[in-house]
């Protein structure tokens, strides 16, 4: 388990107030040395200067590589080629590549580049091999896809554009993990596939977000945790234990590491590291 990679995953806040806490939060983590944090992106790009001045804040002031999410929906080749020149200047080395959601209301996406492969291959015909590129995954299938068999397709063609590596969709059932590894592998996919994790601290907002992404929450734990009710210690006491077993059976199994979706929290995820035992890099 010693040389797995493990990353941290931030959103951009709205109030200084949340920003003290979010650079609070990654100094923190940063004392655990990760391979590096990441920053998302609103849909539509609607965060676009709060996650470009949070990945220069956390480049610049932890030891921490940052990477930004990039997203394709709303921005023009113009738009993007200056964000990319941007962050090329700052030294940024690393980009999450991303289709980017829907903002509400906004039924077709718009923009010049339509797809997370042409995004990366978009990135490749402006930067060439500066940045090293991660894309998404979806175990449990993209909550937009046709089916399973052409989110698979999909996937393929991200990592045929340029990607190195990809970061999943958080889950909760590590053999939907070892499953997609397995049939995309199949298909010729050798890049490293990391398992995104979420930490379980808050049974309403978790079942908000599962429903949203497609991310299904198995019957036994939902029940468990509807049964703690408002007993906030017993249903983090329980996420800690079940992110656990999961992690071990990841990283047993063969993942090359994990990335830990924060929402600006330190404890959550470092209860899950210390659990594991894991080494810092």
């Amino acid at each position: 388990m010693n040389s797995q990679r493990i990353s941290f995953e931030f959103f951009p806040t709205k109030t200084d107030a949340g920003h003290e806490k979010l650079l609070l939060t990654a100094k923190k983590l940063a004392d655990y040395q990760p391979g590096f944090f990441s920053c998302t992106y609103g849909a539509g790009g609607s965060t676009r200067d709060r996650t470009l001045n949070t990945v220069l804040q956390l480049n610049s002031e932890t030891q921490v590589p940052a990477a930004p999410h990039m997203s394709c929906v709303g921005d023009s080749k113009t738009d993007l080629r200056e964000l990319l020149n941007t962050y090329k200047e700052a030294g940024i080395k690393r980009i999450v590549a991303l289709r980017g959601d829907l903002p509400s209301g906004m039924g077709m996406a718009e923009g010049e580049l339509r797809y997370a492969n042409e995004l990366v291959e978009f990135i490749r015909q402006e930067t060439g091999d500066h940045f090293y590129i991660e894309v998404a995954a979806y175990p449990e299938m993209h909550p937009q896809a046709r089916n399973f068999e052409t989110d698979l397709q999909n996937f393929v063609q991200k990592v045929k554009a340029g990607a190195d590596s990809a970061i999943t969709q958080y889950f909760f059932n590590a053999d939907c993990y070892f499953y997609f590894v397995e049939r995309v592998r199949r298909l010729g996919v050798d890049i490293p596939i990391v398992p995104g994790i979420m930490p379980i601290t808050n049974y309403t907002k978790l079942a908000r977000f599962s429903d949203a992404c497609g991310a299904e929450i198995p019957r036994w734990i939902r029940k468990q945790l509807e049964a703690y009710g408002d007993d906030a210690n017993s249903i983090q006491a329980f996420g800690t234990e079940v992110i656990t077993q999961m992690c071990e059976q990841l990283l047993t199994g063969g993942a090359p590491g994990l990335h830990f979706y924060t929402l600006n929290q330190a404890e959550p995820s470092l209860a899950v590291w210390d659990n594991l035992q894991l080494r810092k890099n």
